[in-house]
């Protein structure tokens, strides 16, 4: 057991990801003869077969399947490892792992990052869009944008403003269906929301907006494809008013419904000392904070 090399738990993965070795070879950069070699290794060593040939690929087995969480955190702590032993090189060289959900990051962020990767060109940028948190205590990203406060250990975190959120439609929705005249007729036309995700429902619920039994005429869980109906014309729904303007979406019953939410950015106190992921932090923060401000 203590003859277990990383690069054979490498393969293991790349297999596990792709479902054959030739996928693996291809993933790793290495040709298919060692990364047979590498997992005949690791099997051997572990005393047990990983994986079953079947017509769809390579399937892990029963012990397989046990190991692969914990595969899976090595390959972050060695992705960390990598990142942070960059660290102290040329601010130009190196790789920041950035963290933010899907709307923001795919809206709003890569226009904020433009003057930050123009004057840093040599450093690589990993994004991470989604609403599925990353440890930033535990380094699995470097710095994180989100909408709640973090409240891991050992974090710098910063509140950089609020989103408004409101009520929009397109011109070509309102000029089909009309423009309700309070929030109660506003239920009775096609509205976009929530699929099946619970806590988005009952966030409307408790900010009035809707009650529990709401039928969503467009319903999603994905917050870009809600924005890209709201762009159609199919519907009325929820939208950030810095990002509704960018889109020539129109407010309805402004006076009526509307709510801020507030974001944050964080990083781990140790990257503190690393001056390219202070820039990063602090120069993402500021245009960020900016942005935010972009509301009469």
């Amino acid at each position: 057991m203590s003859g277990i090399e990383w690069e054979s738990q490498r393969v293991f993965l790349a297999v596990l990801r792709s479902g054959s070795l030739s996928g693996a070879a291809k993933l790793l950069g290495i040709a298919q003869a060692t990364a047979r070699r590498r997992l005949d290794h690791l099997e051997h060593a572990l005393g047990v077969s990983l994986f079953t040939r079947t017509p769809l690929g390579l399937t892990p087995t029963g012990g397989a399947q046990r190991l692969i969480e914990h595969v899976e955190a090595m390959d972050l702590a060695a992705q960390t490892f990598n990142r942070m032993a960059s660290s102290e090189a040329s601010l130009d060289h190196g790789t920041i792992r950035l963290t933010c959900g899907e709307l923001l990051g795919v809206q709003v962020l890569p226009d904020l990052l433009r003057s930050f990767h123009y004057d840093h060109p040599g450093l690589r940028l990993e994004l991470s869009i989604g609403d599925a948190l990353e440890d930033i205590a535990r380094l699995q990203s470097d710095i994180a944008v989100r909408l709640t406060r973090p409240n891991e250990a050992d974090i710098t975190v910063r509140r950089l403003g609020s989103l408004q959120i409101g009520i929009y439609a397109s011109a070509g929705c309102l000029e089909h269906y009309g423009t309700p005249a309070n929030l109660l007729a506003l239920r009775q036309r096609p509205m976009i929301g929530p699929d099946r995700r619970l806590a988005d429902l009952r966030r409307l619920v408790d900010a009035g907006l809707c009650d529990a039994d709401q039928h969503f005429t467009i319903a999603s869980d994905n917050h870009l494809a809600q924005l890209a109906a709201l762009k159609a014309g199919l519907g009325f729904g929820l939208c950030p008013t810095q990002i509704a303007r960018s889109h020539g979406l129109l407010h309805v019953l402004p006076l009526d419904f509307g709510f801020e939410v507030d974001v944050w950015i964080a990083m781990h106190n140790d990257l503190r000392k690393i001056n390219k992921f202070v820039q990063a932090y602090e120069v993402l923060g500021e245009h960020l904070h900016q942005y935010l401000c972009l509301v009469d």
